[in-house]
């Protein structure tokens, strides 16, 4: 990807890092091929370079055997990191300032 990205695409990566992260983590003991973790995936496409660890973190997510899943998720999510670093961002920086939620009362 080429130039600087809006601040709505590097919420929308944070975003997806978050739920991959999270779903990597909890793939060590559960099916992780959820509907979260497919659209994260789909919206993380079009800033990858290739497309070979987004392909594999989802064949891994469905995976039956805990620690081939959790492997497998964790390599993809390796690879999907370096992926956005070689397309110029920056995984670790590009959380962006949470808002806070509006007034209830």
């Amino acid at each position: 990807m080429s130039g600087a990205i809006s601040r709505h695409q590097r919420i929308v990566i944070d975003l997806s890092i978050r739920i991959l992260r999270a779903a990597m983590v909890k793939s060590s003991h559960a099916r992780v091929d959820t509907i979260e973790v497919r659209l994260a995936l789909r919206c993380l496409l079009g800033h990858c370079p290739d497309r070979w660890p987004l392909e594999l973190y989802w064949d891994a997510a469905s995976g039956t055997n805990d620690i081939g899943r959790a492997q497998g998720c964790t390599a993809a999510f390796n690879g999907v990191v370096r992926q956005l670093r070689l397309a110029g961002i920056n995984v670790d920086t590009v959380v962006v300032e949470t808002v806070a939620p509006p007034r209830t009362s």
